[in-house]
């Protein structure tokens, strides 16, 4: 980063511009409890390694919490390869290959990622890449419109993440007459197929289906890509937690036109909520309706292989009108990242890292039923995240955080308006990294919490 010095002039010109009185008045966005308080207390002109020295102080100061928290971001132990590859600078330094015949090792790279990807979703062909997985369902609804040719609704499961959903209308916004119209939850947390069934019509152009859903539930895929199938749509199926896939049948087996997951799970720290990267696979015969960028592998005119820009069906590369996608960028890195992870992992370390999160999962998922009254709301099958219900959520949640341990995700911190009355419903999440201890921890102070 570049230390760049302001005078007091250039800083009242920047202020105006922008038609702010001062610096504070510009960061009233940010909430007040995140605002510093008070100065970091450095004396003028102190040497670097006293700065240095009085950061690690300070950072010390913080207190980690166990955590079982998850919705979309998880957790998880990254090997000491993804960081050691991804900090090369061959890859940190790449950006977008427009002249990939120069680009090898990253045309490499996202072809590895792409044929990853396509592995994990059971479909034909994978992009490299997108933003993250509500851009990528987004792109995917984008899709099944331009594929069906005047339908215009998009059925899409409350199972679905709530931030992909409004990601998705975000993108609708500007696509004339499409609508999003959202089918309810069963008892058991699955899509309920009855209502489904009734919203069919020769007018929809897609059903998205969250595969595991929101609340973790495995949700019937099979189902309502027969139901697509049926009425003429696409099937999409949605994934937030990407390590599922190592352990479930593929979308593509259970009939899904487009997979899109978000692959943060795979790779990638939480780093305070980003980067993502978004998975992207479909079916062979929508190979020139994918967005972004197709890397394909050849044969220069010695035998030797190489890679290619396939295709790249984007605004910077043909007409406007013809563009797939506005996105002018990928997630190289990231991309990469995921690679390198699954490399190390493999198809069988894969699946034992996915098993033992279902198996730890519904281990605390017994222990909060059977010590702390608090059974799973669904009955349905899960992964590693289960929903939870609790009198007065909010109270009983700031007071496990008080207690040292954070319990979960309050649903409605992310839902406005949370379907199926579950406003006190609470996301616990469970991965390899969360320990014995942390068990403990949780199921006495959610009975404690309980009890006060």
């Amino acid at each position: 980063m570049r230390y760049l010095p302001h005078t007091p002039t250039d800083i009242s010109h920047m202020l105006a511009t922008v038609g702010v009185e001062s610096v504070d008045e510009l960061l009233e966005q940010v909430p007040a409890n995140l605002r510093a308080q008070q100065a970091l207390g450095l004396p003028d002109g102190c040497p670097e390694a006293e700065v240095l020295e009085r950061a690690g102080e300070l950072a010390a100061s913080n207190s980690i919490l166990p955590s079982f928290q998850g919705a979309g971001c998880y957790r998880r132990h990254l090997s000491s390869v993804v960081s050691a590859v991804i900090s090369r600078a061959e890859f940190a330094t790449a950006y977008t290959p427009y002249q990939p015949e120069v680009s090898q090792g990253t045309l490499q790279a996202c072809f590895e990622f792409q044929t990853y990807v396509a592995l994990l979703c059971g479909l034909d062909v994978a992009n490299a890449s997108l933003y993250d997985g509500a851009s990528a369902l987004a792109e995917a609804v984008l899709l099944s419109l331009r594929v069906g040719r005047g339908r215009r609704r998009v059925l899409m499961s409350a199972g679905v993440h709530p931030a992909y959903r409004a990601v998705t209308e975000t993108y609708l916004r500007g696509s004339g007459d499409a609508e999003v119209e959202l089918i309810g939850l069963d008892k058991n947390g699955r899509t309920d197929a009855e209502l489904l069934e009734k919203a069919l019509g020769d007018d929809v152009a897609a059903i998205c289906t969250g595969y595991p859903n929101f609340y973790g539930v495995i949700d019937d895929l099979a189902t309502a890509s027969r139901l697509a199938r049926r009425c003429g749509a696409l099937s999409l199926s949605v994934t937030s937690e990407p390590l599922a896939l190592g352990l479930l049948r593929s979308p593509g087996e259970l009939g899904a036109d487009v997979a899109v997951a978000e692959g943060q799970g795979l790779g990638l720290p939480i780093s305070y909520g980003g980067p993502g990267v978004g998975l992207f696979a479909a079916r062979q015969q929508y190979l020139r309706q994918v967005p972004g960028r197709l890397v394909g592998e050849t044969r220069d005119s010695n035998g030797r292989r190489g890679y290619v820009l396939t295709l790249a069906t984007r605004e910077q590369h043909i007409r406007r009108e013809r563009a797939t996608s506005n996105i002018c960028t990928n997630q190289g890195l990231a991309a990469l990242a995921v690679t390198t992870f699954l490399g190390v992992a493999g198809r069988n370390g894969l699946r034992k890292l996915a098993a033992l999160n279902t198996a730890r999962a519904h281990q605390l998922a017994e222990r909060l039923a059977s010590e702390a009254g608090l059974a799973p709301v669904f009955s349905a099958p899960f992964f590693n995240e289960f929903a939870i219900e609790v009198p007065d959520s909010k109270r009983w949640f700031d007071d496990c955080v008080q207690r040292g341990v954070i319990p979960g995700v309050r649903v409605a911190d992310l839902e406005d308006s949370c379907a199926d009355g579950g406003d006190n419903r609470v996301l616990v999440t469970v991965t390899e990294v969360n320990s014995d201890a942390d068990f403990d921890l949780l199921v006495s102070t959610a009975r404690q919490s309980m009890a006060a």
